[in-house]
């Protein structure tokens, strides 16, 4: 997800509100319909993070901070139990391929939303239609391209009808920004709804409902008793969710204990120095992240598509990720060899094969004079300051220095702040940019399809039959060895011949919380979604 990942301004709230905070968690318990609105689960939480939300209407959001929220309070056909990477039935009793092309669910009976709305088949049909409908450049419709139609001929049945059969990866997308179970008498069917209209019309039948919402600032969740799902009943009745505007803030407030669990971003030194603090612990899970940088094919240097693709090949011949991997991020995050991260089934070292391990001058400079073009060539290179960590910045500046060392290239750097930014880079604003990646589901397929199939989400106007074709391919392939094959040849394809992005690093997993929180260790596992339901205090 970006920020895609996954994609994913709050004001700077100081340390002395965090009083204020702890009694908004607690008394986040004024009862609406359907919601236990007691706290009475557990001791109030406060969790704390630098991840911006964008919206909360799942068809406009494609980021990790987005879904942070949306995992918790809507319900989903499918999803991970804490702790897992199996996908299980969450709003659905069951779920399965009654044809090749047809994969149908069964949802529980009796389910509502919290405003006391029914959840049928028809909620389904309608969330599912209405993303496709609304395909929002900033949405996640990219991830439904092979969805043909969907149908509910009962009030508990719904069946997806796909475009290709045997799909291996369609179940998971249940899970995903595709998933969340809106209701069709709050939400319009053709445009966007405004998250604090969201909010008072309690469209909500995840584990969470929402009682207050100030965007970006804080958002105070307290337990819906009506959920029966996956992920189980929380074991915290309230919890606070606090955006901080910066890591530093995020740091300290967790160095003083003023927060129970930090989850998403500090930097490298902070977690090293938080690691040594009395009565704190620093939790590790499965990786998967990868921060890579996007050409825009349209608007990137060089006159033809010869001289963009030679600018794309010097660049890749021209970065060093060790160097980003052991200065920057203290080895927290490692190089990224492919557009598929390591240890994923089919994953190669496809850039490092081509490119080699460290920068080589000649090479890119043979690229660029194969291709007639001239020296140095001008990068205006886009990155952003606040949704991928504070550490973007650092990381960027070496960017730039490793170009221009080679003599080949000058680079004018610039920043801009994440919800200007998420709008700007699929209008064609920027030339070359940065992105960060936070799967939606543990399978390859999620590092191809949003990001190399006609219409992807990264909007860059790259499209390839050939590609398409072998995506198609590896989407619809039942033998696991074949499989890994085509996503093999996927990826070195794209490093070979068209490096629509330039993958840098790939990291894991990062939380810090008190001794006292337990649960952290089980929502890091390897479906990478963070949940609160299993956190609990004291």
């Amino acid at each position: 997800m970006s920020v895609p990942s996954r994609g994913r301004t709050t004001a700077l709230i100081s340390i002395l509100s965090v009083a204020a905070l702890t009694a908004a968690a607690c008394g986040s318990g004024r009862t609406d319909e359907g919601s236990s609105g007691s706290g009475d689960a557990g001791a109030a939480l406060l969790v704390g993070t630098t991840d911006q939300v964008y919206a909360l209407d799942p068809a406009a959001s494609y980021d990790n901070g987005s879904f942070t929220i949306m995992n918790q309070v809507y319900p989903f056909l499918m999803n991970y139990a804490p702790g897992s990477d199996e996908l299980v039935p969450d709003a659905a009793q069951s779920c399965d391929f009654s044809t090749p092309t047809v994969y149908s669910c069964t949802l529980k009976d009796g389910l509502t939303f919290a405003n006391g709305d029914p959840l049928t088949s028809a909620s389904v049909k309608f969330s599912f239609d209405r993303i496709v409908a609304i395909n929002d450049p900033n949405g996640p419709a990219s991830l439904l391209a092979n969805l043909a139609s969907v149908a509910a001929p009962t009030p508990t049945t719904v069946d997806f009808t796909l475009k290709s059969a045997n799909d291996q990866t369609f179940p998971q997308t249940l899970a995903t920004n595709t998933g969340p179970i809106v209701d069709e008498k709050v939400f319009p069917a053709d445009s966007i709804m405004d998250d604090n209209a969201i909010v008072a019309a309690k469209p909500f039948a995840g584990p969470y409902s929402i009682d207050s919402y100030e965007k970006n600032s804080l958002v105070s969740f307290s337990k819906f008793d009506g959920y029966k799902g996956a992920l189980g009943a929380p074991k915290t009745g309230s919890v606070t969710l606090r955006t901080y505007t910066s890591s530093d803030n995020l740091k300290l407030d967790m160095q003083n204990k003023s927060i129970d669990v930090a989850w998403r971003s500090l930097t490298p030194t902070d977690i090293d120095s938080l690691t040594s603090v009395n009565g704190l612990t620093v939790h590790n899970g499965p990786g998967g992240e990868l921060r890579y940088i996007v050409f825009n094919l349209n608007t990137m240097p060089g006159g033809t598509p010869e001289q963009k693709l030679a600018i794309r090949k010097a660049m890749a011949a021209s970065v060093d990720r060790q160097a980003l991997s052991d200065n920057v991020y203290k080895g927290t995050y490692t190089p990224a060899w492919s557009v598929v991260p390591s240890g994923l089934a089919g994953s190669n070292t496809a850039f490092k094969d081509v490119y080699g391990e460290t920068p080589n001058k000649d090479e890119a400079a043979g690229f660029l004079s194969a291709a007639g073009v001239t020296t140095p060539v001008a990068i205006n290179l886009q990155y952003n300051p606040d949704h991928y960590g504070s550490s973007s910045s650092e990381e960027y500046a070496a960017v730039k220095s490793q170009l221009e060392a080679s003599g080949l290239f000058t680079v004018n750097l610039q920043s801009t702040e994440w919800n200007t930014y998420n709008k700007a880079r699929v209008a064609d604003t920027y030339p070359v940019y940065q992105l960060g990646w936070f799967p939606d589901f543990p399978d390859a397929d999620n590092y191809l399809t949003p990001f190399f199939a006609p219409d992807n989400f990264l909007q860059n106007h790259f499209e390839n039959p050939e590609i398409t074709a072998l995506i198609d391919q590896e989407r619809t392939t039942t033998d696991p060895a074949a499989r890994e094959a085509v996503i093999g040849q996927i990826q070195t394809r794209m490093a070979t011949d068209f490096v629509s992005t330039l993958p840098l690093l790939e990291g894991k997993q990062i939380a810090v919380s008190t001794d006292q929180v337990s649960g952290v260790d089980q929502t890091l596992d390897a479906s990478f979604k963070f949940r609160f339901t299993p956190l609990s205090k004291g």
